[in-house]
């Protein structure tokens, strides 16, 4: 695990950051990362047209992030495909809202926005807009609760996390 990480993005230094040396990232000069992120074991992360993490996000282990995707396009050309200008072809930017959860072997495909406070089971195929504190589950992923409901009942056994957690969530 590597400590800190240096944007390309701006050069700016995030002491707080993590990230594993076993993780991937292609086009990172399109990679906005916030401080105080934590990214796990064997993920492939591709930023080409622009991933946002904010911060205090978790990206565990064995997840792909990807800002494009072919896998409409092969089919309709087959043999004539040649690229990313063609019909069917993806191309969107990603962005994981702060305090984010992202459950191992997840993947998250291009045209993606995922709001603050979630949490993403593991195995889930993630395409969409989600909203804030949503529970996003599945293959295709949907929204299965409100993280809220589950914090509540550590909020109301330890009243002290309370101004942590108003601090970053209203």
């Amino acid at each position: 695990m590597v400590g800190g990480y240096k944007r390309l993005t701006d050069g700016k230094f995030l002491p707080r950051t993590r990230i594993s040396n076993s993780t991937f990232i292609d086009h990172p000069q399109h990679f906005n990362i916030a401080n105080n992120v934590f990214v796990g074991h064997h993920n492939f992360i591709e930023a080409s047209n622009g991933l946002t993490i904010e911060e205090g996000c978790q990206i565990t282990n064995f997840i792909s992030i990807t800002t494009h995707s072919s896998h409409k396009s092969i089919r309709l050309y087959g043999p004539d495909y040649a690229g990313p200008e063609m019909i069917g072809y993806i191309k969107g930017e990603v962005l994981i809202g702060k305090y984010t959860f992202v459950g191992p072997h997840s993947t998250i495909m291009p045209n993606t926005k995922i709001g603050k406070g979630c949490l993403i089971s593991a195995y889930s195929y993630v395409q969409g807009e989600f909203p804030d504190f949503s529970i996003i589950a599945g293959n295709p992923a949907k929204v299965v609760g409100d993280t809220r409901e589950m914090d509540q009942k550590y909020l109301d056994e330890y009243p002290e996390l309370m101004k942590s957690y108003k601090s970053w969530a209203d």
